[in-house]
Formats: C-alpha cells, structure tokens, sequence
C-alpha cells in the first residue's frame, strides 16, 4: 500500500500524470473506502462504502445490501430479488431516482405487483402518465419512511464504522440493522404495554366514577 501510495503522488506531483479514478487511494487504512457524490445539499463529495436498505410498511429493514464498487441501479433488482424470496408477500416498492434504469422498472416488474421507480430527466408522456397515477402517488408518498430508519441507523452508531477491514466494514453493518430491528420490536411492545396501561387506568377511573355516583 505504501509503495503504491508513494508511486501515486510521484505520478501526480511530479510527473503531472492524471490517475485514473479506479485506482485511486482514499485510505492508507481501510482500502475499501470510496469517493462518493451523492447530491445532497452543502455536501460535495464523502468518504466510505454505500449501503443500500429495503425497508417494509412497519419500519423493519428486510434486507440490505453493501455496495461495493456499485451504484444503486446495480443493486435495485438484487436487492428485492433476495427480499422477495425470504418474503414474499412483498407486492410493492419504491424507489429513489438513483435506482432507475428501463432494465431495472422491467424486471421488477415481472415480480412485483407495483414498482414506483421516478426516471431520471425529463418524462415522455406515459411516463408522465405512470408517475401522477393514484397508486404511484399513494405508494411514493410513504417512501419518506424511509429516511428515518437511515437516520435512525446513523444515530445509533452506523454513521463511522470503528471495525476494520471490508469484512469488518458488513459484519457492523449486519449487526447495526440487526440492532435497529430489535430497537423496533422493542418500540412495538413498548407501545402495547402503553395502551394497555391507558386502557387499565381508564378502566378505573371509569369504575370510580360509578362508585361515586
């Protein structure tokens, strides 16, 4: 690593060569570390490896899928293609922008029910046509959730991956989404056990009332 290091900044700093993205180094300590652009806001460029995560109704992660070297339209019809034999009353999902190709909206077509894949640019007319239907819109409307299991992920850990190596880098990963569904479970119960004690105290009040009277 040190040798390929000291060849890449001869090349660049003194021989003024370009290095061809594919071989760059972006951590002399993680060599699966990626130079990513993703868009978003005030944020040029972050260092690391993408996660992709498919996420059902009630807020569980039913798969995910560490995306080495990958964009997301690499991973779209993977990542369902997996979930769906595990589960596969899944009937319908939806996507971000970046997971759109024609390929990806035709295969998944073949195995889901709905597929709400946005097209990147500009629409022609039945495209249009697909993206303001009523079940596109309904089913678009809900993909927001989504963002709060990503941030849930990132705030309880996810964010910096203290493990090493690629293998290190999906072994926490596993485990954090791993974490984040027992978090929900727990969440689940913990909602059940509050209505029941709403209901157990409204039960009395309602009894105490009567006793009065």
């Amino acid at each position: 690593m040190a040798d390929l290091l000291l060849d890449q900044i001869d090349r660049r700093a003194i021989k003024g060569e370009k290095i061809p993205h594919a071989e760059k180094i972006f951590s002399i300590f993680e060599e699966h570390t990626e130079w990513i652009k993703k868009g978003k806001a005030g944020v040029l460029v972050e260092l690391g490896v993408r996660v992709s995560i498919l996420e059902d109704q009630h807020g569980f992660i039913l798969n995910h899928i560490v995306m080495e070297n990958k964009t997301d339209d690499k991973v779209a019809v993977e990542i369902v293609t997996i979930a769906k034999e595990k589960f596969p009353n899944i009937s319908s999902c939806s996507f971000d922008k970046g997971y759109y190709s024609p390929t990806n909206r035709k295969e998944l077509s073949e195995i889901l029910d709905t597929v709400v894949m946005p097209k990147k640019g500009k629409l022609n007319k039945s495209d249009a046509e697909l993206e303001k239907s009523d079940e596109f819109v309904r089913i678009r409307k809900k993909h927001s959730g989504v963002e709060s299991a990503i941030n849930a992920l990132e705030n309880h850990g996810l964010d910096i991956c203290p493990d090493h190596g690629i293998d290190g880098f999906k072994r926490y990963v596993s485990l954090g989404i791993l974490a984040r569904n027992i978090q929900k479970i727990g969440q689940l119960i913990q909602k059940k056990e509050q209505k029941k004690q709403r209901r157990k105290i409204k039960i009395q009040e309602t009894w105490n009332q009567k006793k009065a009277a």
